[in-house]
């Protein structure tokens, strides 16, 4: 449906190379698939992280089925295989859509991310908050069991958006190519950044209550991430840097609303992969000057993108909402999505998983034991010395 292009293409959908039939002929695509399915996956990944500790098993399945079989691939094709109404080529061969020039979306901002991001915030709302998020008293239970995983995993998605990025040039075997990688590479490497410290910075010294969040950092990394990867091939380095920092305006911003709204998006996939997938969807058409040759047409320059750039959000955000409501109401309705309080309080891990524990409590409550006492100690001991 995404790639698998027919012998008389539309604007729509593909229809050929289903089950990998043709790809001994052309072993290209063999390339093309796991490149590509990984991008596919993720798409699902981003709504898993939203939903997660109170969402049945079957039913999420269901919808990580049609979400990459049927709502991902159809945005593929309007704006990747060269032949969707977002970007195709005109009778003199030059790259169009509907609406003026053809749709930039570098590596997935919002193919990708925001189709993700529309998964995540609905599947949020129609699943329900986890049993006891808000206005329980016991909100402090409900923060991220560890630290160090989370930055861990930052590490890990940091380290692979260097070949989602630089990747999706899709070939390196000359020096153009591989400049155009580079640069793909610097920039996915500076608005990250710059969204990382300004969040912590903001969680800091600014907003409430005003502590050093290092969850808040990843957070604002991956935002960077994200929104810097429709134009990381087509703007330079100072523009990935104000890209990077508005993202980090958007990501904090995005997130408080959800606390504000009662939404419980237990990963803030949400303001990371959608909210930011819109703004660099949107900066897509904002910047890069045509006169650098790298493919920008952004309108701070006098370029004309920024209109087919907010086209094919629309387009892309209402098909992502329909489908996904379609979807996802259904199944709550049917029983099929949201676990049981009592499911909730007893945990999943006990209810039917094996081994009944993913980590070792009992342990932990040891060593929270343990830093008790070496803290009474070392307050006794200062409190000798002063003495």
């Amino acid at each position: 449906l995404a790639f698998g292009i027919k012998d008389q293409p539309n604007r729509f959908v593909g229809g050929t190379n289903f089950f990998m039939d043709g790809f001994w002929d052309d072993k290209r695509k063999y390339r093309i698939w796991l490149f590509q399915g990984t991008f596919c996956a993720t798409g699902g990944t981003i709504v898993s992280g939203a939903m997660a500790e109170r969402t049945k098993l079957k039913g999420f399945g269901i919808y990580t089925v049609l979400l990459t079989s049927v709502i991902y691939p159809f945005v593929v094709y309007w704006a990747w295989s060269g032949y969707g109404f977002l970007n195709y080529k005109n009778a003199q061969g030059v790259p169009e859509s509907i609406v003026g020039p053809p749709f930039m979306d570098f590596a997935g901002s919002g193919v990708v991310h925001m189709v993700g991001g529309v998964g995540a915030i609905l599947g949020s709302v129609i699943v329900g908050p986890r049993v006891g998020r808000f206005g329980s008293g016991d909100e402090d239970e409900f923060a991220a069991h560890s630290v160090p995983f989370c930055v861990l995993g930052t590490f890990f998605l940091f380290f692979g958006w260097y070949g989602f990025n630089p990747g999706s040039t899709g070939q390196l075997h000359d020096v153009k190519n591989a400049h155009t990688a580079a640069l793909v590479a610097v920039n996915s490497t500076i608005s990250p950044c710059i969204s990382g410290l300004v969040v912590f910075f903001l969680r800091a010294r600014v907003l409430y209550p005003k502590r050093l969040d290092v969850c808040g950092f990843c957070n604002g990394i991956l935002a960077g991430l994200v929104a810097v990867t429709a134009a990381c091939a087509t703007i330079k380095p100072w523009e990935s840097a104000i890209i990077g920092f508005i993202a980090a305006l958007a990501y904090q911003g995005a997130s408080m609303l959800l606390t504000r709204f009662q939404i419980d998006d237990v990963v803030d996939a949400f303001p990371v992969h959608c909210v930011n997938g819109l703004w660099a969807v949107i900066a897509a058409g904002l910047f890069g000057n045509p006169k650098d040759g790298i493919g920008g047409n952004g309108i701070f320059f006098g370029g004309n993108q920024l209109g087919v750039q907010l086209v094919g959000a629309l387009i892309i955000i209402s098909w992502s909402a329909v489908w996904s409501l379609l979807i996802l109401a259904p199944l709550r309705v049917i029983g099929f999505l949201r676990l049981s309080d009592h499911f909730q309080k007893k945990g999943a891990d006990v209810m039917e998983h094996s081994p009944v524990k993913a980590y070792n409590a009992e342990a932990h409550q040891h060593e929270k034991v343990e830093n008790a006492a070496l803290e009474a100690y070392n307050a006794e001991a200062y409190q000798h010395e002063r003495v």
